[in-house]
């Protein structure tokens, strides 16, 4: 199958799908999601769609706290650099495998966006007295 567009809701669920599947058998992440959170996938790949639709395809589909589920999950375990970064070449490496264009493009940007900002308001939780760096927001190629 070749690369196709993000352009509708079905994409978004393949592209989720996809990255949840490296994600759940992964080496270094994998068991934060299926030991630690206890992800139940039935009700939490939905939400992802709509969080993914709402950031690429503007729907207004998602109106939650992303942040709010990062925080309990990072008093069990703390998220260190190493589990975003890894999150996020997960992410880029499902969309550069299924998807090409703008909306691919800015899957990826708004992943590096996403991972600077929970990655820093993390440290700042786990490692107060640590100065942290600025934020990557996640614009370039």
């Amino acid at each position: 199958m070749g690369k196709q567009e993000i352009t509708d809701r079905n994409d978004i669920a393949l592209l989720v799908n996809s990255f949840y599947d490296k994600v759940k058998g992964d080496d270094l992440i994998g068991y934060i999601f299926n030991d630690i959170a206890k992800v139940d996938w039935a009700h939490h790949l939905p939400i992802m769609y709509d969080f993914w639709e709402n950031l690429l395809l503007d729907t207004g589909s998602y109106g939650r706290n992303a942040m709010n589920p990062h925080f309990a999950l990072n008093k069990k375990i703390a998220l260190e650099p190493a589990l975003f970064d890894r999150w996020l070449q997960l992410f880029e490496a499902t969309v550069a495998e299924h998807f090409t264009g703008e909306k691919a493009a800015l899957a990826v940007a708004r992943a590096r966006s996403i991972k600077g900002i929970m990655q820093l308001k993390m440290q700042q939780i786990n490692h107060p007295d640590k100065k942290n760096p600025p934020v990557d927001p996640g614009n370039h190629p």
